[in-house]
């Protein structure tokens, strides 16, 4: 029986390795700031739980599932989804169908379709729902026209990051898009509404936010 608590969001990010304390640090926050920019507002907010790789995410989201934690589960979808896990309706989508195929990945015990979230296809594609923002943090000699103009979800994973890198190689005052360095900094400048409208997984994981919010 699930315990009747505050939410938590087991997700990917924060690396690992001898910064990944500090990076996962920094991922909670700027993950906390994001969502205070939504109307979950800034009391009650899901607990956002930072991972480090995949793999970890999945272990300790299945520990809490075990556990009767209210838990959900934040991990890069790494491919496009299959339509046939897309159905036209978000209550159809079926994310444990597309990692179990992508990643042999089994529902645990005791978890549904409404507990499991994507990023499609990864974090940095969420960027590219809000290139104005972007812009921004990068300042002078931003490159926005190497960005991809096709819809974010559909854009795959290593052509996310060439296109970063290539955006922001000419930039005056920051050094070269690095995930480590950039990714959870612009995590906190961009709008979650801008992401919202774009991409319709992130959508569907902040409406079940709403849905659980205490």
């Amino acid at each position: 029986m699930r315990i009747k608590n505050d939410v938590y969001v087991y997700a990917e990010g924060g690396g690992s390795g001898a910064h990944s304390a500090d990076l996962q640090a920094e991922f909670r926050q700027a993950f906390a700031e994001f969502l205070s920019k939504t109307d979950l507002g800034t009391t009650r907010r899901p607990r956002v739980v930072p991972c480090g790789g995949r793999e970890q995410a999945f272990d300790s989201f299945r520990t809490a599932i075990a556990q009767g934690q209210n838990a959900l589960l934040l991990v890069d979808s790494e491919t496009p989804i299959n339509p046939l896990h897309q159905p036209p309706a978000p209550a159809l989508w079926k994310p444990w169908a597309h990692l179990q195929a992508q990643a042999t990945w089994i529902a645990p015990v005791g978890a549904n379709d409404d507990d499991c979230h994507l990023m499609v296809q990864c974090m940095e594609n969420w960027f590219l729902a809000d290139k104005t923002s972007v812009q921004t943090f990068f300042g002078q000699g931003f490159n926005a026209a190497a960005l991809p103009a096709s819809s974010v979800e559909t854009v795959p994973k290593t052509t996310v990051y060439s296109a970063l890198q290539t955006a922001t190689q000419t930039c005056k005052t920051k050094t070269t898009y690095g995930k480590g360095a950039h990714s959870f900094k612009l995590l906190r400048a961009i709008s979650p509404d801008k992401v919202e409208a774009a991409s319709p997984w992130a959508k569907r994981f902040l409406d079940e936010l709403r849905r659980r919010k205490p």
